[in-house]
């Protein structure tokens, strides 16, 4: 302790005023995390890190008689991982004290919160909904007085590619009546916290801070204002959550909590980006770890996940999320990437504490047998006793298929649309097939549009397989405009800034007064199709039955006891005629099949014929 005396001179005379006040020589909080938390929750148990110069030289007591199950110091003298028991604590303001040699040095406030009603049991997204996708700085700049902020060190550069261009939540906020014209239910960002790397932070992926949101997208308030304001419009908000790892700026990566929160090598390695390690029984040990614990890229350390203060850590920071943002669900980045045991870990805490939440998870692989590993309950994983618990993977065969099939218009053995009739033919994999994300692409990929230059037929095609076969269909921002972009000339090119996002474009896709004829014409289709979607139970979580193509043609339907959808896509070159005796067993004693589409009758009982390069959503009368 100093004890300081300061003599103040006043201009009425001296006076002598002696100011004591204490100077802690060892600590200061300089990080509380998770900054507050919430009472009632299933898991009573919470772990909190207290951050600032030699912490660890203090012991810790906390008011209220709240029971501290433990403190645990690490080698780093600079935190204390302190564990509380929240069972039957009301929410209330708690008061921890850190003292040294029995007497208080300083005190910290620490909240309990009280939760909404019934938030253990909220709903998630399922196949009844159509999930957009938004690269946020790239959608819609609503606020340009945060598009730089003194705090991160990447300034706004709408000219460079990989710049940062200044889209924010407020953008987002101010387009949701479009998503609704859309018919759209749900939204998934792309990361919105801190992302301070000096160049290329735009896409969110390198995080620095999990518990703030980036200050060129707004604030934690803001986003939960876009929450809600997405629920008042009945949509939902997806958060995409990065358990694999953070990036080279987060705080934490200055003065780590121990040696072993991240992976080293020491210091940086490259993973090898073998996936199939995870589950192949002749795998090397060294292929495997290589997989695991090298880092995705340079700039973005990996999290050691089998480290269980960095376990509790993530666990904890997604729950805080969800509570605090009233969020709807997550898509996890590179799933399949992270600690197996670590990551089910992750995943059963996160669904045992609300039992409703639907999380898809990147498992990026080119095989259904492998990706359906990944899914909750597979029966596959379970040769090896494993279970991840996620409850969604994404279909990225289906993906591929729909990539290549529709410049395939001739009819063969293993060309053209028997492509995707044989992706469907594996569904058995798969525990839950109705429960996988489906989509023609993402912000990773090749843009579809790109694929077949804009052509509107093959994307009609795609579009109404996406939105009628099982699954949750995702579509990304500017597909259904006609956007278009080459990942070989860099992924600026396949996150271009939405036409219309921002004042000075030229081109304001967001109204039908602006929209080019190409753009309304996308969007025409696009919005009656996923309008007329999220009416139709039958094409939610109907069954399905498919027929095996022929002259390129593919028919399946999607029926309930009280709902049939048939669908009928024409990839070839001509006209083909149906013989409709074929599908009678679908068919029954329907008569007639409106087109969602067009809104034309087709009389089911005689044969009718399909234009080329064409696709027929019929519901069944």
């Amino acid at each position: 302790m100093h004890w300081i005396t300061n003599h103040i001179k006043i201009k009425k005379g001296l006076v002598l005023i002696l100011v004591l006040f204490s100077l802690n020589t060892y600590a200061q909080i300089q990080k509380v995390e998770p900054p507050f938390w919430y009472a009632g929750m299933h898991n009573p148990e919470l772990q909190i890190v207290f951050y600032g110069k030699n912490i660890a030289v203090n012991e810790v007591s906390v008011s209220h008689k709240v029971v501290i199950k433990e403190v645990l110091k690490t080698e780093n003298p600079n935190y204390l991982f302190v564990t509380i028991d929240t069972k039957n604590v009301p929410a209330q303001e708690l008061v921890f004290s850190f003292l040294k040699n029995k007497k208080i040095q300083f005190t910290q406030n620490y909240s309990l919160k009280q939760r909404r009603d019934n938030s253990a049991l909220r709903q998630s997204y399922d196949a009844s909904d159509l999930i957009y996708l938004i690269m946020p700085d790239r959608f819609s700049n609503g606020n340009s007085d945060n598009d730089s902020h003194k705090s991160v060190t990447e300034k706004m550069n709408r000219s460079k590619s990989s710049g940062r261009h200044g889209g924010d939540i407020e953008g987002i906020i101010q387009h949701l009546d479009y998503l609704k014209e859309l018919g759209v239910t749900a939204v998934w960002n792309t990361p919105l916290c801190e992302d301070n790397d000096a160049e290329g932070s735009y896409h969110g992926y390198g995080q620095s801070d999990v518990y703030k949101i980036d200050p060129r997208y707004g604030t934690n308030e803001d986003y939960l204002r876009l929450s809600t304001e997405l629920h008042k419009k009945d949509m939902k908000l997806i958060l995409d959550y990065v358990t694999n790892h953070w990036g080279a700026q987060h705080w934490m990566m200055k003065d780590l909590p121990t040696y072993d929160w991240i992976h080293q090598f020491p210091g940086y390695a490259q993973t090898n980006y073998r996936m199939t390690t995870q589950f192949d029984p002749n795998a090397s040990l060294i292929d495997t770890k290589m997989c695991v614990d090298g880092w995705f890229v340079k700039s973005m350390p990996d999290l050691n996940q089998s480290n269980p203060l960095v376990l509790n850590y993530l666990i904890q920071n997604a729950i805080w999320w969800i509570e605090y943002a009233d969020l709807d669900g997550f898509r996890v980045d590179t799933y399949s990437y992270n600690d197996k045991a670590g990551i089910a870990k992750w995943t059963k805490a996160i669904t045992d504490e609300y039992p409703n939440f639907n999380i898809v998870g990147e498992v990026w692989m080119h095989d259904q047998a492998q990706m359906a590993y990944w899914q909750k309950d597979s029966k596959i994983a379970a040769i090896q006793n494993y279970n991840s618990y996620l409850p969604s993977v994404m279909d990225f065969t289906l993906m591929e298929t729909l990539g290549t099939v529709f410049n395939e218009n001739q009819s063969d053995w293993d060309k053209g649309l028997i492509k995707i009739y044989e992706n469907f033919t594996n569904d058995f994999l798969y525990p839950n097939p109705n429960n996988l994300l489906t989509f023609v692409e993402n912000h990773d990929t090749l843009r579809f549009n790109e694929i077949y230059k804009n052509d509107f037929k093959k994307y009609q095609m795609a579009m109404a397989l996406i939105a009628t076969v099982r699954g949750i269909p995702q579509i990304y921002y500017g597909s259904e405009i006609g956007m278009a972009g080459n990942k070989d000339e860099g992924d600026g090119a396949i996150r271009l800034d939405f036409p219309g996002g921002w004042k000075s474009d030229d081109n304001n896709a967001f109204s039908k007064e602006g929209r080019t004829a190409m753009q309304q014409e996308f969007f025409d289709f696009s919005s009656k199709l996923f309008q007329w979607r999220k009416r139709n139970e039958a094409v939610h979580f109907g069954k399905m039955t498919h027929y095996i193509p022929e002259n390129n043609v593919y028919v399946y339907f999607r029926y309930t006891n009280s709902k049939t959808v048939m669908v009928v896509i024409n990839n070839g070159t001509e006209t083909q005629k149906l013989n409709t005796n074929r599908f009678q067993e679908n068919i029954k004693n329907y008569t007639l099949g409106k087109d969602v589409i067009t809104d034309k009758t087709i009389n089911l009982k005689t044969d009718f014929s399909i234009e080329a390069q064409t696709v027929l959503i019929l519901v069944l009368e």
